[in-house]
């Protein structure tokens, strides 16, 4: 018999018999090692435990507890059952696409009968159990590939990820009679498959394709032991909890109709008052600090994108052009920085206009997919916090700095405290995606470091990061949901000033090429408020707050004067206050104000229209407390002003 030889994580090589199985290779090892093994690795891909290894090859031996992997094989496996058994609940079921991943797995249904309900899914979750306690064998086996779509002839779908696959023969497993292909590893018995939760349905169109049928995606999850189950769901708990798209629709903020354009938000007045507030605050922030804003057309002439480059390397990100029927072409923005060029290019430039700061709440478009859309997080619209400062070279270093400092500074207000910083360079084994100049790459990237090591910070580089103009810094936050986000970021570049032809006149009276950093201070207002949202919970505060009191009168025809007037003085100091003056019980009204999350609730009744005070409950209490009126007023003020971060002690105002 032939031999074949395997070599080993540690870079030892064994021989073993041509056929083999991982398996095999596990027992020959050790008898602990053949029961835990799941599956096993060749050359760096998953393979079913009992496949024959025929050719040498790297390999490495799966166990219950090499996590990621070993959870991928399960959940292929629970993909494997859930899809049987879903078969025998409607029999005229079709299946789409599938994927396990580290967030559990899920599975594309379809039927004419009507699509799987959330209901329904305690019923297929009985029959995989059976499935499970039955401890059915899962047979793999090689099929032909024209036998395989006479089997699949009546599913679309099936048929259709047939025929995308090149091999002639394709691996099946077939489990208590169900057959299906496309899993690249699963558990060769069920003993393993008992932590496990059906999760959720929602809508899926067919590959992720507006133009095709919407399919009923299931969304799963599984584990090895209970524990990781329950830590799991807790988890995702709180994800809903937080979610920014169901806080969204409960505070009224926004909201996304497909009907009328998937994945462009419609701000309704609360939430436009979150954003309104952010935007003249990082207006007037950055005008402070030296930025002079402009507002550009969202369209530009196509050239312009070719001669920046982004028509080659972001087409796929682009809308259409569109022709305007005497030869221009215009395109929908997916960029601002050729139209901060264009400023630049308006008036001749000297030493003396350098450094050169322009900034803009620049509006964006980009060509996303339907599938991709998600809230306020990946929208087709957005609006860029967008800046572009044009500088000479022995610049660059106190320029960084002085755009790091104002970062920190937005993020101290905002009271974001967990974000860490990573040098994004370009993947030196993949440059083809990048402006072709290794000269400018090397220079870059070394100028990023070196002024990153001169301010004495902390930071890690990541290959392959970059933008294809030039290396970047990125903050990175962690979002409410313990996942890693850009949220900010600082680009050099030399490309786009060199494409564009940009000088300037320097001292010596010669023309010279500036150097141009884009930077965005806190990313897209629509991922910005997504971020804040989940941060928050929907409770901001005060500053921010749509709604910073509500006041109560508890009779409206004896308290209404009174509450007018602690309503002008609220809104004399620029306060966004109401009266809740609706037919509705008391306890009702004190009920609606924390539910929607409104920092001061203010009661009015007899007590308070005669000695001049207010009854405060503040978001998130149980026990309201009376206070002098104009002094509530005062507190209210001192708090917006100290960005909601520390309890308010300025009452100057309580003697006006």
């Amino acid at each position: 018999m032939s031999k074949i030889k395997l070599t080993f994580p540690d870079d030892s090589v064994k021989e073993f018999d041509e056929g083999t199985t991982t398996l095999d290779v596990a027992k020959s090892i050790s008898t602990s090692l053949g029961k835990k093994a799941v599956a096993g690795k060749l050359n760096d891909t998953l393979v079913d435990l009992e496949r024959p290894i025929k050719q040498d090859a790297k390999i490495e031996i799966i166990s219950g507890e090499d996590k990621e992997d070993a959870l991928k094989v399960l959940r292929n496996t629970a993909a494997l059952v859930f899809s049987a058994a879903a078969k025998s609940f409607k029999k005229d079921l079709h299946f789409g696409e599938k994927q396990a991943n580290d967030d559990g797995f899920y599975v594309d249904t379809d039927s004419k009968e009507g699509q799987i309900s959330v209901d329904e899914l305690k019923d297929i979750k009985a029959l995989m159990n059976k499935i499970i306690k039955n401890n059915d064998k899962i047979e793999r086996s090689m099929m032909d590939k024209d036998k395989l779509v006479e089997m699949f002839k009546d599913d679309p779908y099936k048929s259709s990820l047939i025929g995308a696959i090149e091999s002639v023969q394709i691996p099946v497993y077939t489990l208590d009679g169900f057959v299906d292909f496309g899993y690249d590893a699963v558990l060769t018995n069920l003993k393993a498959l008992k932590h496990f939760e059906l999760l959720s349905v929602a809508g899926a169109y067919w590959q992720g394709k507006s133009s095709n049928p919407m399919l009923q995606r299931i969304y799963a999850t599984a584990f090895y032991k209970e524990d990781g189950l329950e830590a799991d769901l807790k988890r995702r708990a709180e994800i809903k909890e937080r979610d920014h798209r169901t806080i969204g629709r409960d505070l009224d903020l926004f909201f996304v109709d497909p009907e009328v354009g998937a994945g462009l938000p419609y701000w309704m007045p609360n939430g436009a008052t979150i954003r309104r507030v952010i935007e003249r605050y990082i207006v007037d922030k950055e005008v402070a600090w030296g930025y002079q804003h402009v507002y550009t057309p969202i369209l530009m002439n196509l050239n312009a994108y070719k001669t920046s480059g982004h028509w080659a390397h972001y087409r796929e990100d682009m809308f259409p052009p569109m022709d305007m029927g005497d030869g221009e072409m215009l395109e929908l923005r997916p960029m601002n920085c050729p139209s901060h060029i264009q400023i630049y290019k308006h008036h001749n430039r000297s030493y003396r206009d350098l450094p050169l700061r322009i900034a803009e709440l620049g509006m964006m478009h980009r060509y996303e997919k339907s599938g991709a859309l998600s809230g306020l997080q990946r929208v087709r619209e957005m609006t860029l916090n967008d800046g572009h400062t044009f500088v000479a070279l022995d610049q660059i270093q106190e320029e960084f700095k002085r755009t790091l400092q104002l970062m920190v500074e937005v993020y101290k207000d905002f009271d974001i405290n967990d974000y860490t910083f990573r040098l994004s360079y370009r993947d030196p084994a993949n440059t083809e995606k990048y402006f072709d100049d290794d000269e400018m790459w090397n220079r870059s990237q070394s100028m990023l470091k070196a002024a990153m090591d001169d301010l004495g910070l902390k930071y890690y580089e990541a290959e392959g990061e970059a933008a294809f103009y030039g290396p970047k810094l990125d903050v990175q936050t962690k979002t409410a949901l313990g996942n890693e986000e850009t949220l900010s970021t600082i680009q050099l570049d030399f490309m786009q000033p060199e494409k564009f032809q940009l000088t300037y006149v320097g001292s010596d009276g010669e023309d010279h090429r500036p150097v141009m950093i884009h930077r965005g201070i806190v990313s897209t207002m629509e991922r910005f408020i997504a971020y804040l949202i989940e941060i928050y919970k929907g409770a901001f505060p005060t500053w921010l707050a749509p709604t910073q009191v509500r006041i109560i009168p508890v009779n409206q025809k004896l308290h209404s004067e009174y509450a007018n007037e602690v309503l002008s003085e609220l809104r004399a100091k620029n306060i966004r206050a109401e009266i809740d003056d609706r037919d509705e019980k008391m306890g009702y009204k004190i009920r609606d104000a924390q539910t929607m999350k409104v920092p001061y609730t203010v009661v009015i009744g007899d007590e308070e229209a005669k000695n001049a005070t207010v009854s405060v409950r503040k978001y998130g209490e149980a026990d309201s407390a009376s206070e002098n009126a104009k002094m509530f007023v005062s507190s209210v003020v001192a708090d917006i002003a100290n960005f909601s971060r520390k309890d308010v002690t300025d009452k100057s105002d309580a003697k006006d």
